[in-house]
């Protein structure tokens, strides 16, 4: 019974390091979805650091545009993040869902990025963007 135990709170522990952001990479999943509600989610952010879901507008050229919306994460695995559109978002248009940081700013737990800025910028393990590109339906 005692190495049931021990077992199972290893598994937890194991479990709990996975889920506070170590071992795990950095990741967005999203799929397609109607946004007529005036929201965006994020099946699953894996985030290394307290930060944001960003939601840019994209296009063809998959750069990251303007943002239109934004959401709170907690370091490691966070699910089902919604983010509410602060802007018009029409069926076919082409979003992009990426973790920004929560440093540079002047205030912490304040979203502080505009298109460029250091400020709550984007994150680029590798010197790639996290990010994941759906279409609003």
């Amino acid at each position: 019974m005692k190495t049931t135990f021990t077992a199972a709170l290893f598994a937890m522990t194991a479990s709990a390091a996975l889920a506070a952001g170590h071992g795990m990479a950095p990741g967005v999943s999203a799929e397609d979805q109607d946004v007529s509600g005036g929201t965006v989610t994020a099946a699953s952010v894996i985030a290394p650091e307290n930060g944001w879901l960003v939601v840019h507008r994209t296009g063809e050229d998959m750069k990251p545009g303007p943002v239109v919306g934004y959401a709170s994460l907690k370091k490691g695995e966070n699910t089902d993040v919604s983010a509410i559109l602060q802007e018009e978002v029409a069926a076919g248009d082409m979003l992009m869902l990426m973790i920004h940081a929560e440093e540079g700013g002047m205030a912490t737990g304040v979203f502080e990025y505009t298109l460029g800025a250091k400020e709550d910028g984007p994150i680029k393990p590798d010197g790639n963007l996290v990010m994941a590109t759906i279409t609003a339906q």
